[in-house]
């Protein structure tokens, strides 16, 4: 409701009339006291100052209603009082009077009684600004003050389904998600994958993380089965033949259909591997063109899952080129900085600018990088991502379990190194005995609490984008 408007000479004028119309009432009604006989036997009174019938008065509060000539005001009680505007000029206002206006009031009568009261003038004070809702930062940080350090540390476990007892363990370790593999997929209907997810969210005291690779190609871990899809996603190589970018976004639409359809909420795609050569270990599930056209693709792939609040995750920073497998054995990459720099980090860019979830890193020893420690264990090859690249998301080791890391530096200390180097997530098999390390190292101060709370942090934070946590 916009009530009429006017400016500050009227308002002068207005005030210099009032005190007027009061000084001269005052001294009319002492010249009428002073000049009026004495009553007999009337005993003398003292010369006083009486208070007029209808008294001013100033109240502040919030318009509540409004018509042309009322205005319902809600003082800071709650109570509603009513006042007759007519002719009243709004001051201070610029856009004019609103319902929701917190104004200031000055009026003739009494509060108490059930009449409208007359305004003389009034004035917006305020105009009201409504709060602003917490942030995702905020919000993850008011559950992270509520949570253990058991709960906290294992958040930073995203484990593979185990065959036994899933929805328990979810529980019992206060994991922060499941990765499913083809063992999770085979033999069942999408009723009941979807059922045994549901299972272990409503076990979970912390909403899970659901992930798994659908990368399209040779990984595919639903649409190999054809009670999922008629066929396999296709692989890049054979998006990009069929229809470039579209046939790109169309495919991450379907997949991220399907996989929601199943309660899973993250797909560990796109693959931002730069390969050129059909001989090297990663080309079939790359593009298999440059770092610019791979780029391009990355971009694509991450928007659509964006749009679709479907989690993503680039992989394998900082870049396999032509490492062989980590999956069976430690590998080592020689190629020089400006490699990197000039080709495999240019896909990474692109899907961290396009909003992407979380960053994969691999398990190859990039010497450029750090000659001693596997990528997914160094700290300097964090360092990079988070600072030469600005990522400021979830990153995730690949499987620990992988001979990459495992043969490296074992089981347990793998993850100690793996939450020293930066990591915020850590994929594992053997959840059972690495919370444990985490937790001890912790304790023994090998590990600090703020490097936990900066992981945990961010993880719940992206929960709570993809709409996994509830912001409550």
């Amino acid at each position: 409701m916009l009530l009429q408007r006017r400016g500050r000479t009227g308002y002068r004028r207005l005030l210099l009339w009032l005190a007027l119309l009061l000084a001269a009432g005052g001294v009319l009604a002492l010249v009428w006291r002073l000049s009026s006989p004495p009553q007999e036997n009337a005993p003398p009174s003292p010369i006083s100052w009486e208070s007029p019938s209808w008294p001013l008065g100033v109240l502040e509060g919030t318009v509540a209603e409004g018509t042309m000539n009322t205005l319902l005001v809600q003082d800071p009680s709650g109570a509603a009082h009513s006042f007759d505007k007519t002719d009243a000029p709004v001051l201070e206002s610029e856009g004019g009077l609103l319902i929701g206006s917190m104004v200031r009031i000055t009026y003739l009568g009494d509060l108490t009684d059930s009449r409208p009261e007359q305004v003389l003038f009034l004035s917006v004070t305020d105009s009201p600004q409504e709060e602003a809702p917490p942030t995702l930062r905020e919000l993850a940080q008011a559950y992270l003050e509520n949570m253990t350090l058991e709960e906290k540390v294992g958040q930073m476990f995203m484990a593979r389904r185990p065959k036994e007892n899933a929805p328990q363990d979810a529980a019992d370790y206060a994991l922060g998600g499941y990765l499913l593999f083809t063992r999770d997929i085979r033999d069942r209907t999408a009723e009941e994958v979807a059922q045994e997810v549901e299972d272990c969210q409503q076990a979970a005291s912390i909403p899970l993380f659901i992930g798994v690779d659908e990368e399209g190609g040779s990984v595919v871990r639903i649409s190999k089965f054809p009670v999922f899809r008629d066929e396999p996603f296709p692989s890049p190589q054979e998006l990009w033949q069929q229809g470039g970018l579209s046939a790109v976004r169309a495919d991450a639409e379907e997949k991220c259909a399907l996989l929601r359809s199943l309660g899973i909420n993250v797909n560990f795609a796109p693959v931002c591997d730069v390969s050129q050569n059909p001989e090297d270990y990663i080309y079939n599930r790359t593009l298999g063109l440059d770092g610019v056209q791979t780029a391009q693709y990355v971009q694509a792939v991450v928007e659509e899952m964006a749009d679709q609040n479907m989690g993503s995750v680039l992989k394998h920073f900082p870049g396999y080129g032509g490492s062989h497998d980590t999956h069976t054995s430690i590998a080592r990459d020689d190629r020089p900085y400006e490699a990197f720099v000039q080709s495999d980090f240019l896909p990474f860019q692109a899907g961290i600018e396009a909003g992407a979830s979380m960053v994969l890193v691999s398990h190859n020893i990039v010497s450029s990088m750090d000659d001693q420690l596997p990528a997914s264990l160094s700290p300097k090859v964090h360092q990079i991502l988070r600072e030469e690249l600005g990522f400021d998301g979830v990153i995730i080791t690949d499987d620990l379990d992988m001979a990459g890391a495992k043969d490296f530096a074992g089981t347990e200390q793998a993850a100690v190194l793996a939450v020293q180097a930066g990591n915020d997530l850590l994929c594992v098999t053997d959840y059972q005995v690495q919370i444990p390390a985490v937790l001890r190292a912790v304790e023994e101060g090998t590990i600090s609490l703020s490097r936990i709370d900066q992981s945990v942090l961010r993880i719940l934070e992206l929960k709570l984008s993809l709409g996994i946590l509830p912001p409550a």
